[in-house]
């Protein structure tokens, strides 16, 4: 199966939830739907899953239009945020509710829930009911009931938002592999550009209502086409800083000098933004040829085990990412090293002109 939307909009009322948008899913694929919480990823999926109709366009499957078709006479199953199961099933009957519906035989159904609750690991489970179960558990029974369906298109609406972070990393991995054992066309709502990357496969960048960029994960995360790209693809924000190329080098801000080096050595005299993510700053050097400045500490926050400093240098905000948990005090002098490796180069219109990926950097 191919899913294609072509030109679909989305409006309520006054309002444009989907602009023009036009992609093609090819069968196997994941879909990674990356983006903030007001971006129109649900919306999206909607459309695509057969429960809202565009307000123009179509949707195509295998070349037929179906647009507005109902979602019953689609082959799709979904997943969302919260734990919807039928809480006076147990997890077997929960399982197996979608194959009792398409009249499958018993020993089918037996067989295909009992591997379903392997794959998840949710064997010892199958006689309970949904109450007796914790949030992973409830999670990973959803999550069964869907992929037993053995649909062509598996939609999940930010599946894992709700577990905690141990859980979320659990899954993370068993979905990625899960996911590669099938034909099915994934599409995967996030808001966390790491679990985009976990998940692999293709992204699709959205803000806004707005598809700012798609293709393979890395290749979009290496090279985001605008600053905004750059933005939602980072997790805290890109960096960002004005700069200026004249005579062989760039300054940053109002002082911060660097070497036009590598990638950067194609940018010709101008002005520009300069991006960098947090991991690519440090609180010491770790490389000869890192550059340093100093500036002002006013937020330092450990988060599991790293810490995000913000640092103000002639009135430019960064953001350090650093491994370990440190105290910081707010409106200490200390000291960071940037490495111009890793810069990305941006121009007046937000335009991706120079990246770490490009030119051999």
């Amino acid at each position: 199966m191919t899913l294609q939307l072509e030109n679909v909009v989305k409006r309520v009322g006054a309002e444009t939830h989907i602009y023009e948008t036009t992609l093609t899913l090819p069968a196997g694929s994941v879909n990674v739907l990356l983006g903030p919480t007001t971006a129109g990823k649900t919306s999206l999926m909607r459309i695509m899953a057969g429960l809202d109709a565009p307000s123009s366009g179509r949707v195509l499957v295998d070349g037929a239009d179906v647009t507005g078709h109902s979602v019953r006479k689609r082959n799709v199953a979904m997943v969302y945020q919260q734990f919807i199961n039928y809480p006076n099933f147990t997890v077997y009957d929960n399982i197996a509710s979608p194959l009792r519906r398409a009249g499958l035989t018993r020993d089918d159904i037996d067989r295909r829930v009992r591997d379903a609750a392997e794959r998840l690991h949710i064997e010892p489970y199958l006689n309970r009911l949904p109450a007796g179960l914790s949030g992973g558990q409830q999670q990973r029974t959803a999550l069964a009931r869907a992929l037993v369906k053995q649909a062509e298109l598996l939609v999940l609406d930010e599946p894992l938002v709700n577990l905690d972070y141990k859980l979320r990393e659990e899954l993370r991995a068993e979905l990625r592999g899960l996911f590669a054992k099938g034909n099915a066309i994934v599409v995967y709502a996030t808001t966390e550009p790491l679990e985009a990357l976990m998940l692999s496969g293709n992204v699709i960048v959205m803000a806004e209502g707005r598809v700012l960029q798609s293709g393979p994960t890395i290749e979009v995360h290496g090279n985001p086409a605008s600053m905004r790209v750059g933005e939602v693809f980072s997790d805290p924000p890109m960096n960002m800083g004005p700069a200026r190329v004249a005579d062989g080098r760039a300054t940053v801000g109002t002082e911060l000098a660097l070497p036009l080096t590598r990638h950067l050595a194609t940018l010709t005299a101008g002005a520009y933004t300069f991006g960098v993510r947090a991991p690519y700053l440090s609180l010491k050097r770790t490389a000869a040829d890192q550059i340093a400045f100093r500036g002002s500490v006013d937020l330092a926050e450990v988060s599991g085990s790293e810490t995000f400093v913000r640092v103000d240098h002639n009135g430019l905000s960064w953001i350090v990412q650093e491994e370990g948990v440190h105290s910081i005090g707010i409106g200490t002098q200390i000291e960071v090293f940037l490495d111009p490796r890793h810069i990305f180069a941006f121009d007046k219109a937000g335009r991706l002109v120079a990246s770490p990926g490009r030119n051999g950097g």
